[in-house]
């Protein structure tokens, strides 16, 4: 999906200023206890599922949205995982974005994942002893996921 029209007229005002923004992701896990992955078009690494909010969107639906157009796959919520800043990011046309993220333990309810938008490559499942390179935040996200404490882990001073 290409970038939100909301974000198009934000940046209309605000150029490539520092745009705080609310971002959804989640760990995906099928029967097997496999993660669902895509490989990220835009930099070749495999990610979490991830999304944007939009204004309005309840993140919960808003991430179940996001998981069927990028892998075709139909999950549902079982809980909220963690709450916290990323670190700001810079994107190649020079927008500057920092996402307070919302993540989300999700189970596989049916499809067979495939690439369903241009935001992926590839989409797999993978087992947890063979995941492929993740950003600290995905594994400690996946670690959160696994966990049988069903705290939320929010922001650390």
């Amino acid at each position: 999906m290409a970038t939100p029209k909301f974000i198009l007229e934000l940046r209309e005002k605000i150029g490539h200023d520092l745009l705080w923004l609310t971002g959804i992701s989640g760990v995906v896990l099928n029967d097997a206890e496999q993660v669902l992955l895509a490989r990220r078009a835009d930099d070749g690494r495999w990610a979490l599922i991830a999304g944007i909010l939009e204004p309005g969107e309840q993140p919960a639906v808003a991430l179940v949205r996001e998981i069927e157009e990028e892998t075709a796959v139909t999950a549902e919520i079982e809980r909220l995982i963690s709450v916290q800043s990323l670190p700001p990011a810079s994107y190649p046309n020079g927008d500057q974005v920092q996402f307070l993220d919302l993540c989300f333990r999700c189970r596989w309810l049916h499809g067979e994942p495939r690439v369903n938008d241009d935001e992926s490559v590839e989409v797999a499942w993978f087992p947890l002893s063979a995941l492929p390179p993740l950003s600290p935040h995905e594994q400690e996200a996946i670690s959160n996921a696994l966990s049988p404490d069903p705290t939320p882990v929010f922001e650390r001073p």
